[in-house]
C-alpha cells in the first residue's frame, strides 16, 4: 500500500463554469465510493445483506486479506455526497439526457489512442495535486492488475484498466461533476427508492411530470436494459465510445456502462426492466464490482513496466486501423 501524504484540500463547492478542478472531481469521485463500500461493509455486518452480497463481499482472490471497512468513514463522505447528490438529482432530467445524447453524436471532443487518454486524464486530474499519491494510470492499473491476479480473461483486465476514462468528459463537455461522477439511474421513469438519497429528487421537474413520474414511465416491463436511458455520465459517454469503436464483449460493455448503476446491480431495483440476456450481464457487473471499489489500496503498479503488456491487449480490442499502429479513438 502507497503510503499516505498530504494533499490539498479540493473546493468542491466551487463554480467550474470557467475551469475544471480535477482534484475536486476526484475527491468527489472518491467519497462517493467510499458510501459505497460502507453501504457494502454495514450491510454484511448487520446481518442485512443477502447470501449472494456476502460472497461478493468476502470471495473476491485479490482482497482476501484487505479489510474492507479501512477506508473514510461513512459519516465522513456523506454531507459532501449528500450535497453532490442533491445537485445531480435535481438536473438529471429527460430534457438533459436527450440533449446530452445528441451532442455526443453530433461532434467529436477529441481524437487520441488509449493510452494518449490515459496520459491525459493523468495531466489534467493530477496537474492540481503534485502530491498526490496515485496518479491516474496507476489507479486503472491496480484494477486491471488485481484482475488479472485473480486470472480473469485478458477483456476483463482490459476493462478494468480502461473503465474510468470516460471521466475525460469534464474537461471537454460537462456542466460540472454532477453529470461525470456518481451513481447512475433511469430516466423517464418514477426514481426508485433503490437510488440513493430518493428524496433529493423533489426539485426535479419530471418528478412530477404525468407520464415520467409513473412507475414505467416510458418503458415497459421486460424492454431490458439496452433501450434504458441512463442518467449521463462518464459510464455512458465512455460505454457508448466503446460499443462504437472497440470488439469488446457484451460482458465488457456492460460492466463500463453499468459499473455505477448501483440502484441494479447492489440495491435489487428496476428489475422489471430486465430481460433475459440482462440476468448474464448482472452477473458480469456483480462480478466487475469487487475490483472497482476495493482494488483502490493495493500494491502502486509501475506504468512503465506494465505497458507494453496492456498494448497488445489494448490492440486487440481496439484493433488498429489501416495504417494506424495503435487505434485513434474519437472521443
Amino acid at each position: 500500500m502507497a503510503p499516505a501524504m498530504d494533499i490539498e484540500t479540493p473546493n468542491v463547492a466551487e463554480n467550474f463554469n470557467d475551469h475544471r478542478d480535477g482534484l475536486a472531481l476526484e475527491a468527489t469521485s472518491d467519497a462517493i465510493d467510499d458510501v459505497n463500500v460502507m453501504k457494502a461493509a454495514m450491510k454484511v455486518k448487520n446481518g442485512t445483506a443477502t447470501q449472494e452480497e456476502v460472497d461478493i463481499y468476502d470471495q473476491s482472490q485479490f482482497d482476501a486479506e484487505k479489510d474492507k471497512t479501512q477506508f473514510r468513514q461513512y459519516e465522513d463522505a456523506c454531507d459532501r455526497v449528500k450535497n453532490f447528490y442533491r445537485e445531480q438529482h435535481e438536473k438529471q432530467t429527460v430534457a438533459y439526457n436527450l440533449k446530452a445524447r445528441n451532442d455526443f453524436k453530433t461532434k467529436t471532443r477529441a481524437e487520441m489512442t488509449i493510452w494518449q487518454a490515459m496520459e491525459k486524464l493523468n495531466t489534467l486530474i493530477d496537474e492540481s495535486d503534485p502530491d498526490t499519491s496515485l496518479s491516474q494510470i496507476e489507479h486503472l492499473l491496480q484494477a486491471a492488475e488485481a484482475i488479472r491476479r485473480d486470472c480473469k480473461p485478458k477483456w476483463f483486465q482490459l476493462t478494468g484498466l480502461v473503465h474510468d476514462l470516460g471521466k475525460l468528459l469534464f474537461f471537454y463537455d460537462s456542466r460540472g461533476q454532477w453529470d461525470v461522477v456518481g451513481d447512475t439511474f433511469p430516466v423517464g421513469c418514477r426514481f426508485d427508492e433503490s437510488i440513493i438519497y430518493p428524496g433529493t429528487f423533489e426539485n426535479n421537474p419530471d418528478s412530477k411530470d404525468p407520464i415520467y413520474s409513473e412507475k414505467h414511465g416510458i418503458y415497459s416491463p421486460g424492454c431490458g436494459m439496452d433501450n434504458i436511458m441512463l442518467s449521463w455520465g462518464h459510464d455512458e459517454y465512455l460505454y457508448h465510445i466503446c460499443k462504437e469503436q472497440s470488439t469488446l464483449p457484451d460482458e465488457a460493455l456492460a460492466m463500463i456502462r453499468y459499473h455505477s448503476f448501483y440502484p441494479w446491480h447492489s440495491a435489487g431495483g428496476y428489475r422489471w426492466m430486465m430481460n433475459d440476456k440482462d440476468e448474464k450481464m448482472l452477473a458480469a457487473v456483480k462480478a466487475f464490482n469487487p475490483y472497482d471499489l476495493y482494488s483502490k489500496s493495493d500494491e502502486m503498479p509501475d506504468p512503465a513496466k506494465l505497458k507494453e503488456y496492456y498494448m497488445e491487449l489494448i490492440n486487440t480490442y481496439f484493433p488498429p486501423r489501416e495504417g494506424e499502429t495503435e487505434r485513434v479513438i474519437r472521443w
